[in-house]
């Protein structure tokens, strides 16, 4: 099971997909661009509040194409920027409220989809974010301290080698920061299973229909070959491809992040790695990485690696890069020496977007009738639904009670033209990770002052 089709998407096939393309011109109340998670919580939420409106949403592939249906299953409250840089840039009161809301967040995905009889796999194991050395250690100290100032520290705590070694063997682990607000879910299960709501409720669900570009105004409208569809409200919901709609090319960088998927672990290796719970896994590292566990008994391992490609082009031969899904596979095996024989299934990968602050975007122009939420970083799967609350709040009322959340309303600015575009986003992945491979390699924890780390400090 490899290229482009994830583990999540083959696993969640569920009779209604491929749907019809848009079919001629048509007018809405509201279209939404995208199919991920983003545009259907949008398309949904609107479809709760106002059962009358007439919501299309139109999916260039089909529904759970981008990184709604190929991420590693987190469901978390993270953002990204660091808890310590949401109170610098705003305020402690306004971070604080934001994880706050976050958290809430996790813990409504769980609740509204078993209230709609969705089937998402949704375990609440929280996070153990693993110190794998020395040059770990400082950074596990100071999340945990950052949290406490904030006064969001109640419940996390910082865990010794050996009280880790009882929930889970990693080797050359010294301790981990314990997170108990995060969960695990099944990705293609939900991004589907949210269709199918958005569908029962009366909305429309288009696949294979490519958005070539939006015309604001008084009257919006999108453009696709087959047809134009007008409308009050056009949501803009497609994370890293807003950085294939002309006019938006800057707004999102999209990286690429991928993930290697072994089979399911057998019950003596299972015993001597330990990992029986539901926690999400991942180190320290600036380079990022992430560990969850499938139902099925399956360990997902991800992290960044490929390269970004001149001209934020995104392409499904991307979707594959040997030398970082062999990376990824090493790195496992690194983690537990006992799986130096498991066998691998699956590998994919696909585009994230990456907004020029690190903050994402929630806001709706009256004037232009555009409203948009995009920019997650990789942590969207928690807020994607928060921007479904949101946008629904300013499309309908043209307020929110969540105003004063600093991604709503935020407008970043965007990212540089190209070459610089791609000098900088090549310099800050290698410079990021030689920063990793020096602490690695020496024990000593990242000095903070490269250039490279200096360049995404958040």
């Amino acid at each position: 099971m490899t290229g482009t089709v994830s583990y999540w998407l083959a696993d969640a096939e569920d009779g209604r997909s491929p749907r019809a393309p848009l079919d001629g011109d048509r007018s809405a109340d509201v279209v939404v661009v995208g199919g991920g998670f983003t545009g259907l919580w949008t398309a949904w939420e609107l479809l709760r509040r106002e059962p009358s409106l007439d919501v299309v949403v139109l999916e260039a592939e089909t529904v759970g194409f981008g990184a709604s249906g190929r991420n590693g299953g987190w469901c978390s409250p993270g953002l990204g920027v660091s808890v310590a840089e949401l109170a610098r840039r705003t305020s402690p009161e306004t971070a604080r409220w934001t994880v706050e809301v976050l958290r809430a967040t996790v813990d409504e995905v769980g609740r509204l989809t078993a209230e709609a009889g969705l089937d998402i796999g949704f375990r609440k194991g929280g996070i153990l974010r693993v110190a794998r050395g020395p040059h770990e250690v400082p950074s596990m100290h100071a999340t945990l301290d950052d949290l406490a100032a904030l006064g969001l520290a109640g419940g996390c705590d910082v865990l010794s080698p050996s009280a880790l070694a009882e929930r889970v063997h990693v080797a050359g682990a010294l301790g981990a920061l314990w997170d108990p607000h995060g969960a695990v879910l099944h990705p293609g299960r939900l991004v589907r299973g949210l269709a199918r709501l958005v569908e029962d409720a009366g909305g429309t669900v288009h696949e294979g229909t490519t958005v070539e570009r939006v015309e604001p105004g008084a009257h919006p409208a999108v453009v696709t070959p087959q047809g134009r569809v007008r409308a009050s409200t056009v949501v803009l919901a497609t994370e890293a491809w807003l950085s294939q709609l002309p006019g938006w090319t800057r707004e999102v960088l999209p990286v690429y992040s991928l993930v290697v998927l072994t089979e399911p672990v057998p019950d003596e290796l299972a015993d001597r790695i330990g990992w029986k719970g539901d926690e999400c896994l991942s180190s320290h590292r600036a380079t990022v990485d992430y560990l969850s566990r499938t139902p099925d008994g399956r360990i997902l391992f991800g992290g960044r690696g490929a390269p970004y490609h001149f001209g934020s082009a995104i392409d499904p031969a991307y979707d594959t890069h040997e030398e970082t899904h062999a990376m990824l596979r090493r790195m496992l095996v690194d983690w537990f020496p006992d799986l130096g024989d498991i066998r691998f299934d699956a590998a994919w990968g696909g585009a994230l977007g990456m907004p020029r602050d690190f903050m994402p975007s929630m806001w709706h122009d009256p004037a232009t009738g555009i409203a948009a939420a995009y920019g997650y970083t990789g942590q969207g799967v928690t807020t994607a639904r928060l921007s479904g609350r949101v946008l629904t709040d300013l499309i309908l009322d043209g307020e929110t009670p969540l105003a004063d959340l600093p991604m709503v309303g935020h407008r970043p600015r965007r990212w540089e033209p190209e070459p610089l575009r791609w000098l900088g986003a090549r310099l800050v992945q290698r410079g990021l990770q030689a920063v990793d491979d020096r602490a690695e390699r020496t024990g000593e924890p990242p000095t903070g002052r490269t250039l490279a780390e200096r360049l995404i400090r958040h």
